[in-house]
């Protein structure tokens, strides 16, 4: 172990982190540097500052990521509707290739020659953190201590914080029976009670939103902007994209909007429960489709979907720096380009329920979708010949006697 000189780890300063931070510094004999992101977890990063300075850290880095997390990775995943086995919006998974971009532009910033994170050897973000770090930085060494040490319980964990005087804060009050992860897209829950697939998840759970039942009687409604494909304004307000998702989330909770609860298919093999909130990002995926069915020509608009579970699981399964998934998105951003607009939303209790769209860039023409007369700007009789055209290989198949299978 003695190849490592320094590592950058991704450091929250809470107890699994802070665990990692003095277990580096004593098993490979290194320098450490931190990595904290502000991903708009609604928590405060900069005390993780002084904790690692207790811990002999010289190299502190603590980022604002936000404006950058929205605009290159949650906007680009929006574009494409991406869903992940047709429920799961991608709150935690999207967050991943960021960090690990950051933790390799950190490493070649002050000469690391590894890096180290705190997701566990039976989850997907091991996964997602290392396929982006070797994409980035071939080289690289990473230290997963998950699938070293022997600390796999929180009471192992308090223990050797407590034998080397790690400074773990006690806030006084109950700890969360659910692992946790949060940013401005989402925030997840597992474990606790979540662990058992019949038991319904408990109210109190929940942080972003009301329940549907004690949200407002009178609707919201909202009207969003569009420009190629990524909203640019709220009610006539410009927004930059955290500023959209920060507003989102907070109309959304406050309409009982983006609760999930879901049993998913993780890459290492397992299936797992989760409950997540997503209010902001539940309207933008209801107002984005919303705007593109207007703007997008059918084959386009049908293509995309056809693609789209594709690309959920490049980015579920951690593959967002390879090349078969920006090969997606160049063909995706595309066909963004006429995707102009505005799209009035209602929110109440629950629902995103689309209630007008509008475009400069609108494929819908009434003159020919109208069921009142259209001054033959459609031919009705066409349509005779283009079902019989349809029809043929049936006929010719019925004729020869085929039945149905």
């Amino acid at each position: 172990m003695a190849d490592v000189k320094k590592v950058v780890l991704a450091y929250s300063g809470g107890l699994d982190t802070s665990v990692i931070l003095k277990w580096l510094q004593d098993t490979y004999n290194c320098e450490v540097v931190t990595f904290t992101a502000d991903l708009g977890q609604g928590e405060e990063v900069e005390p993780a500052r002084a904790k690692a300075m207790a811990m002999g850290v010289e190299e502190i880095y603590i980022d604002d990521l936000r404006e950058e997390f929205v605009r290159d990775f949650v906007f680009p995943m929006f574009r494409a509707n991406t869903v992940y086995e047709g429920e799961y919006l991608l709150g935690t998974s999207i967050a991943r290739p960021l960090i690990a971009k950051r933790l390799i532009e950190i490493a070649n910033e002050t000469g690391a020659d590894a890096i180290s994170h705190g997701a566990t050897g039976k989850g997907n973000d091991q996964v997602r953190f290392e396929l982006g770090a070797y994409a980035l930085k071939p080289g690289v060494k990473v230290i997963a201590p998950w699938r070293e040490w022997d600390l796999l319980s929180r009471e192992k964990l308090m223990d050797y914080a407590a034998k080397h005087e790690i400074p773990i804060e006690r806030h006084g009050k109950k700890k969360s029976p659910y692992s946790m992860d949060a940013n401005l897209l989402h925030i997840s829950y597992e474990g606790g009670v979540l662990e058992d697939t019949w038991t319904e998840h408990e109210e109190d759970m929940w942080r972003w939103t009301k329940s549907p039942e004690a949200a407002p009687d009178t609707p919201t409604y909202i009207e969003l902007t569009y420009r190629k494909g990524d909203i640019v304004a709220i009610d006539g307000k410009d927004m930059t994209p955290a500023e959209v998702l920060t507003y989102l989330n907070k109309v959304g909770g406050e309409n009982g909007i983006g609760r999930l609860d879901i049993v998913e298919n993780r890459y290492v093999g397992m299936k797992s429960r989760g409950c997540y909130e997503t209010p902001g990002g539940t309207i933008m995926l209801k107002g984005h489709r919303a705007i593109e069915s207007i703007t997008l020509d059918r084959e386009v608009a049908h293509l995309k979907d056809e693609l789209m579970p594709k690309y959920a699981s490049l980015i579920y399964n951690g593959y967002w720096w390879s090349p078969e998934r920006s090969m997606l998105q160049q063909m995706i951003d595309a066909s963004q380009i006429n995707v102009n607009g505005v799209v009035r939303l209602k929110l109440y209790k629950g629902n995103v329920i689309v209630t007008g769209r509008k475009s400069d860039d609108s494929l819908f023409d009434a003159n020919i979708a109208t069921f009142e007369d259209d001054a033959g700007a459609y031919d009705q009789a066409d349509a005779g010949g283009f079902i019989k055209l349809n029809a043929l290989r049936m006929r010719i198949a019925a004729n020869k006697g085929r039945t149905q299978f």
